[in-house]
């Protein structure tokens, strides 16, 4: 062996503080139980921190707000369900008579309520479908569209929301009178053909739910503006165009100044018809929250059936894509 051959190293013993191995714990109890203790920690760290669900006082608001709007229709129901006496009683009841249908018949008997009731169904939905319609076109125009002025011009649509109604009645109620459409249905359903907030509504949802790669996309495949409009920007738009077409039915159907204005008593809409029942010197207010109380009905049904598209346009507006 030559003297230049390296010689093995000794091995020298750590003096460090002991490590615990596989081989110190072969039956793995000591890992398993350090695991299983951080795993519980971290789960009541999970369980205070601001993932948790909501407590009982997020429900306790949610039940007062609910109750708090149904008080009215509940109120609206037990009146009409009482004869005329019940608001001069010692002892107010707190639940509901037999009386409501006696007074609902009575209502479609005083007023024509259901020439009324189509009338309002007409309108509201006629108005409904062109808001949406047009306040689409011209939300895509403001959203997607470079044009000169369309800051300016949104600017303006925008400011023409704080310009009081009552402003226009007596200028609008002339032009009815010369076109001949006092009295008539289209008296009330033109000018709430498109409306401000409708066009500031879509323009807001289309900037953020179509993104301009898209259109373009839609461009070089050899789409026309219109095409792209009904293509791409309509089907996107269905969550807003949902939730508008609701706030412009509940608005027209509950509309009263100007049907009331430009609409006669043998041809109004719904609450003007309910209006009539308070004509008289004594007002009998079971028949009036009866008629109140019917004229709600529609509105229920609307939001059952619609109740989908409206949870899923109020998500779409407030989650971030």
């Amino acid at each position: 062996m030559s003297a230049l051959e390296e010689k093995p190293l000794p091995i020298i013993p750590r003096t460090g503080p002991a490590t615990a191995t596989k081989d110190d714990d072969p039956d793995g109890r000591r890992g398993s139980g350090s695991g299983a203790g951080s795993r519980r920690r971290a789960g009541r760290r999970r369980s205070r921190g601001p993932g948790r669900g909501p407590g009982w006082i997020v429900y306790g608001c949610l039940a007062a707000v609910i109750l708090g709007g149904m008080f009215p229709l509940w109120w609206s129901f037990l009146i009409g369900s009482h004869d005329s006496t019940i608001l001069s009683r010692d002892s107010f009841p707190i639940l509901p008579g037999g009386n409501f249908f006696a007074n609902a018949a009575a209502v479609i008997d005083t007023v024509p309520f259901w020439r009324a009731t189509m009338n309002s169904v007409i309108v509201s939905t006629v108005t409904g479908v062109s808001v949406v319609f047009f306040s689409t076109l011209a939300g895509y125009a403001f959203a997607k569209l470079r044009f000169r002025g369309a800051v300016p011009l949104l600017v303006f649509v925008i400011a023409t929301m704080a310009v009081p109604t009552q402003l226009g009645v007596v200028p609008l109620y002339q032009v009815m009178a010369r076109l001949g459409w006092t009295g008539e249905l289209q008296a009330v359903i033109v000018p709430g053909l498109v409306t401000a907030f409708g066009v500031f509504w879509m323009t807001q949802y289309l900037r953020q739910a179509i993104p301009d790669e898209l259109i373009e996309a839609a461009t070089v495949d050899g789409c026309s503006m219109i095409r792209t409009f009904w293509h791409v920007a309509l089907p996107a738009a269905k969550p807003a165009a949902a939730m508008l077409f609701l706030f412009t039915f509940v608005l027209n159907w509950t509309n009263f100044f100007w049907p009331f204005i430009v609409l006669g008593p043998q041809n109004p809409t719904l609450p003007v018809a309910l209006q009539q029942l308070q004509a008289a010197h004594f007002v009998d207010y079971s028949l009036v929250l009866a008629g109140a109380t019917m004229a709600t009905v529609p509105l229920l049904i609307l939001f059952i059936f619609a109740g989908r598209q409206l949870v899923s346009g109020i998500m779409q507006g407030a989650v971030k894509q």
